[in-house]
């Protein structure tokens, strides 16, 4: 069996040889409410049209805008945010300022619940967070995209250099932190509450996060997963757990790092000093010369 990386492209499995896959990517579609009909990861010029990626025996989605499917993700945290009568819509892309007026950068979803004339009474936020990538992606995307139909079942990239793989300490580290601290912060402060939708095998990289009651939940992290329907030919995005958490406990155990033992730290910092304490002697001065012939003498 033929090893390669790419789950997804432009929306649909490299299997699936329908028209309407074939639709999809020779026009560089989306069809996963995108903000404009085509796919815009990386470039909205020449896209990187991979939503997902195989890992192992499963999927891991590396498009934030994969997870607008359906828009299930805006039905689940309206369940976390507002009560069941409540009428709500979302609102995408919306910048947010900090106290001074500084950007704290753009948040991707806000549902809103409004009252019967339309007046804004509760919000809260909803973060998406997809999969960093090591290695390249961009070589097998386009090396498939030659020839979708003659390399659906036998493309191979297994002896590849860079075969690409999720990069999760990443992903946590570089983006999801500095997400929740800023943008998170702020809204922890106005009392609002926070939907982070991740998928679930990123979930599982993250340190063990203290859980809470929903009532007293500042973020409920919902875990998403694939599942393959191969009478469809297609991945539909299930919601497999929530998870609630307080805001701050969260935030300190993902960006808190774990100590390794200080004797090796140590043996380090030995290693160093003695290759810097291994070069040559000095050349004698012309005092030391001197010297030396006088003792001769």
């Amino acid at each position: 069996m033929s090893k390669h990386p790419l789950a997804e492209v432009f929306g649909f499995p490299i299997t699936n040889q329908t028209d309407e896959a074939a639709r999809y990517r020779t026009n560089r579609l989306c069809p996963f409410n995108n903000k404009v009909p085509n796919c815009t990861k990386d470039k909205a010029d020449d896209p990187l049209g991979v939503c997902s990626l195989i890992e192992d025996d499963s999927t891991t989605i590396v498009c934030p805008v994969r997870f607008r499917q359906d828009w299930i993700i805006t039905v689940d945290a309206a369940k976390f945010f507002f009560s069941p009568e409540t009428k709500w819509t979302s609102l995408t892309e919306i910048r947010l300022n900090d106290k001074y007026g500084r950007s704290a950068g753009n948040i991707d979803l806000v549902l809103v619940a409004y009252d019967e004339n339309g007046k804004i009474v509760d919000f809260g936020s909803v973060e998406v967070q997809g999969v960093y990538i090591s290695g390249n992606l961009t070589k097998p995307f386009k090396h498939f995209m030659k020839d979708p139909e003659g390399l659906a079942h036998t493309m191979d990239w297994e002896n590849q250099k860079n075969y690409p793989r999720p990069d999760y300490l990443s992903s946590s580290r570089k983006r999801l932190a500095p997400q929740l601290i800023y943008k998170g912060g702020i809204f922890k402060a106005w009392g609002k509450k926070q939907a982070v939708m991740v998928h679930k095998n990123f979930y599982k990289t993250l340190p063990n996060l203290q859980s809470a009651k929903e009532s007293d939940a500042d973020i409920a992290w919902h875990l998403y997963d694939l599942e393959f329907h191969s009478s469809q030919i297609q991945y539909r995005l299930v919601l497999k757990e929530v998870v609630y958490t307080q805001f701050e406990p969260a935030l300190n155990q993902i960006t808190k790092t774990e100590a390794g033992p200080i004797e090796d730290f140590i043996n380090k910092l030995q290693e160093k000093l003695d290759a810097k304490n291994h070069y040559p002697p000095d050349a004698p001065t012309l005092q030391d010369v001197l010297n030396n012939s006088e003792r001769i003498q």
